[in-house]
This record gives structure tokens, sequence and C-alpha cells, in this order.
């Protein structure tokens, strides 16, 4: 307190000084038109220099908020691009598994992708329903598979859907073959577990281990050869000793059946009318 009074008493003068000077602009505007017009704009000019000042230093201050925001902004848009980038790299990968089938002729090849929109799994003949027609290309007898191997042949088509007969069917057979050898035979399910079929026929002497690959064998026009069909479980004995059936545990889950592919093979009309005149003749 001592010091304050000795502070206003030091500058007293100076107080003084002010206060007067203050006064007297107060009398002189109250007093005089011009002079108060005179002082409201110096006093505007004047308080619009120090806004203005404030306002620069005020946006000077938020330029590093904004900053920050923009650079969370970047931050969130590049890792968008990276999440997109992973998901891209990840589609080709699964696109390239999905086609690794072995579809070795892209000129005579091709296919045609569809969902699933109805499926069955628990009768003695199973079909499902896919959302592909012959406005797509989609024809009687193509055959059709998923991303891990065979699932069916198409059975009924028309304009929009076709309806696929199953590997769970127990009138359909296909001919398949153990990988990497000459030995050949007949698969077909048996009813049951939706994940197991047998592959009939197959010769006494041929050689196989627990955990073979079986694949189709090429000799129709449904499926090129080498498209995945399961692995080999076991052998099970045959009343004929000249042949073996062998378990088969099959590569696609029927269960979760959804995206497939209807394979289109474009000599398959040409190869067919041969097979016919043969026949005929």
């Amino acid at each position: 307190m001592r010091n304050l009074l000795n502070f206003i008493i030091r500058y007293s003068t100076w107080f003084v000084f002010t206060f007067y000077v203050l006064l007297s602009c107060i009398l002189l505007s109250k007093r005089d038109d011009y002079h108060a017009s005179v002082m409201f704009s110096s006093a505007n000019a004047v308080s619009g220099g120090v806004y203005r000042t404030a306002s620069s230093v005020t946006s000077y201050f938020n330029l590093r908020r904004i900053n920050e925001r923009l650079q969370e902004s970047n931050a969130g848009l590049e890792n968008e691009i990276l999440n997109l980038r992973n998901e891209i790299a990840e589609l080709k990968a699964i696109s390239r598994d999905s086609t690794r089938m072995q579809i070795e002729d892209d000129d005579r090849f091709d296919y045609a992708l569809a969902s699933v929109i109805n499926n069955s799994t628990r009768h003695p003949r199973n079909y499902f329903t896919i959302n592909r027609g012959t406005l797509d290309g989609v024809q009687q007898g193509m055959g059709v598979v998923d991303q891990s191997g065979i699932v069916g042949i198409v059975n009924v088509a028309g304009p929009h859907t076709a309806r696929v007969i199953s590997i769970l069917n127990e009138t359909q057979h296909f001919s398949v073959k153990l990988k990497d050898t000459p030995y050949v035979g007949s698969l077909s399910w048996k009813g049951g577990d939706p994940g197991v079929a047998y592959m009939e026929e197959v010769p006494r002497h041929a050689k196989f281990h627990v955990g073979d690959t079986v694949v189709t064998s090429g000799y129709s026009t449904t499926f090129p050869y080498g498209i995945n069909v399961g692995t080999v479980m076991n052998r099970v004995r045959m009343t004929d000793d000249n042949f073996y059936i062998l378990k088969i545990r099959l590569a696609s889950d029927f269960k979760t059946l959804s995206t497939v592919r209807v394979i289109r093979d474009f000599y398959k009309a040409e190869l067919d009318s041969l097979s016919s005149f043969d026949v005929n003749s």
C-alpha cells in the first residue's frame, strides 16, 4: 500500500495533467459538434486500428490450431488411402487365389461372377440358385466353382437366374483324378456330411496318401483340368477288389456358399456336336 501511495504521489503531476486533458476534450466535444465529430472519427480510427491489430494477432495464434486440424485431416485421409490400398491388394490376392484353378487356355474359357441367392444342403438332391442367367451368358451344363473348388453344374438357366445342381446331389457324378497322377475316378456324394464325398473306380494299383489333392480331370466340357475338388481322407473297401473308393474332404464349404463363378467354355458347342456325331454314327 505504501508503495502504491508513493507511486501516485511521485506521478501525481501526470495524473492531474491527464485528467484535465480528458476533461477538456469532453467539454469541447459537448459544446462543439465539429470537434465532437473529429474526436469520434479519430477514436474510431484508433479503435479500428486496435481491432485490426488484435484480429491479426488472434489469427496468427489461431494458425497453429488450424494447422493442427489440417494435419489431423491429412493424416485421416492418408490412413483411408492406405487402408484402401491394402484392401485393393487383398482383393487382388483373393482374385489371384480364386483363379488359381488353372484354366489353361484363356481363349477357350471365361467365367461370370454370380451370387448365391438360395441354397440347400440337407436333402438327398440339393440345388442352389444364382443371380445370373442367359442374358449374362450362363447356359445349361456350365460348371460352377467358388474360391475353393467346384460346387456344381448349371441345370436350368432363365434370363436372370439359374439353378445349379450341387455336388451335394446323389444323382450327380464328376470326373476327377488324383493330382499329378494318371488315376481317374468318379466323384459322388452319398448324403449325410456336406463336407465329404467319395471318389469311386480308383484302380487298385493306384498309389495315394492321405492329404493328396483331388482335381477335375478335364475329360468333359463342364470343367477344365486341374480345378481343386478336395483332399483324400482315407480309403473305403469295395466288393470289387480291382478298385478303391477314396473318401474325399471337399474343398468348398457349402453351408456358407455365397459368391461363385460360372465357367464358360467357348469350345463347348463344337465339342458337344462332335460327341453327338460320334454317338449317332
